[in-house]
């Protein structure tokens, strides 16, 4: 199920759920990798063929020199045609991963069928001061132990990066599942405003929010639907962590909203 390639001298490793149904790019979110979309292709059953790489700087990709969003566009474009998937597929993103899905689907509109985003908004700014990721600053990459590692990000991070952690190929120590640095450039290089993204693709679209997200604000997710044709709005109660929150919501959302492909 675990498969890579290489882009450039980079591995970019991806998990193909398998299955005789329809493919299905799924691009998850900041900080995380592709088994986070284990539950939903469960969920879809044989009907969909969920396929999903571990993005650039994560998981068991290889660091790359930018998180740009151009970058994560072109990896997973590389992926598609390494696949040899030519034909129209649905694809879906959550957070980081939905603004690349956003991107990917306006600059290849002919290599979409659908748009799935969740939780992903148009809008981001950065404020100066304390920021929630402030604490990959001081986050070390490796340890001697995944003990100490977890020490070392500290009591209120500490549960947020505990299936984050690996042991390292030589046996030597633990690593986090992507580098702290490369994580602060990530987050960065998504400020901006991205309705052109958002508004540039035509297919059908539905965009699942946590009502009490403060990554999506409910106005924006209305604008969103409102001002994008063949958009359906799915509200879950819940933060921008609903998908893993309320698996059940996101999986049913997400399934029917495939159904009426």
């Amino acid at each position: 199920m675990r498969h890579e390639l290489k882009i450039d001298d980079r591995t970019l490793s991806y998990m193909d759920f398998g299955g005789p149904g329809r493919p299905l790019l799924a691009l998850h979110g900041g900080m995380s990798e592709a088994l986070a979309f284990a539950g939903l292709a469960e969920a879809l059953g044989d009907r969909w063929r969920v396929i999903a790489p571990d993005q650039r700087g994560h998981g068991a990709s290889d660091r790359a020199p930018d998180y740009r969003r151009e970058g994560y566009v072109s990896d997973a474009v590389a992926l598609l045609d390494h696949l040899g998937l030519d034909a129209p597929v649905a694809l879906l993103g959550y957070s980081l991963g939905g603004l690349n899905a956003y991107h990917l689907a306006a600059s290849h509109p002919d290599r979409f069928s659908a748009l799935i985003g969740v939780d992903a908004t148009v809008e981001i700014r950065i404020p100066t001061g304390p920021n929630w990721f402030d604490f990959l600053g001081g986050l070390p990459y490796t340890a001697p132990t995944r003990e100490e590692l977890l020490a070392a990000a500290g009591p209120a991070a500490a549960p947020f990066i505990a299936d984050a952690v690996r042991p390292l190929p030589d046996g030597s120590g633990w690593r986090l599942a992507y580098h702290p640095q490369d994580m602060l450039d990530s987050i960065r290089a998504c400020a901006g405003d991205h309705w052109d993204a958002w508004l540039a693709s035509t297919c059908p679209a539905l965009l699942v929010h946590g009502t009490r997200s403060r990554a999506l604000t409910r106005p924006v997710a209305d604008a969103m639907t409102t001002r994008r044709p063949k958009t359906s709005y799915t509200p879950l109660d819940g933060d921008h962590f609903v998908p893993f929150t309320d698996p059940e919501g996101f999986h049913a959302a997400v399934g029917t909203f495939l159904a009426t492909l």
